[in-house]
């Protein structure tokens, strides 16, 4: 049975029994949403996200170039991999670090 998080997302097809999972368990969703490329995921159910983004520069009337490294919890039904391009979506603190799940891969 998939749960209905609220997002327009595709639900996982395959099953999982982790509580920390937003359509399996009993995680809500919240807040704010993001899309990044995974770059590890050597953690137990964690992956490191990274989110490439442009900061304005009000001296030189510029943009750079910037990129942030988010934690994000991995259930088992999504399991992303190194280099897939995914959703993560806010929740509740689930550790010192992470604060963020992965809802949806997009792409390998």
């Amino acid at each position: 049975m998939t749960r209905n998080i609220g997002l327009d997302v595709t639900p996982p097809k395959s099953e999982c029994d982790d509580p920390n999972c937003p359509f399996h368990g009993t995680l809500p969703v919240r807040g704010r949403i993001f899309e990044g490329i995974v770059v590890s995921d050597k953690m137990n159910r964690t992956v490191v996200v990274r989110r490439d983004y442009l900061w304005y520069v009000k001296k030189y009337m510029r943009y750079e170039k910037r990129k942030s490294l988010i934690h994000a919890h991995n259930p088992p039904c999504i399991d992303a991999k190194i280099g897939d391009r995914v959703k993560i979506a806010e929740c509740r603190p689930l550790s010192k670090t992470v604060s963020f799940v992965v809802i949806e891969k997009l792409s390998k």
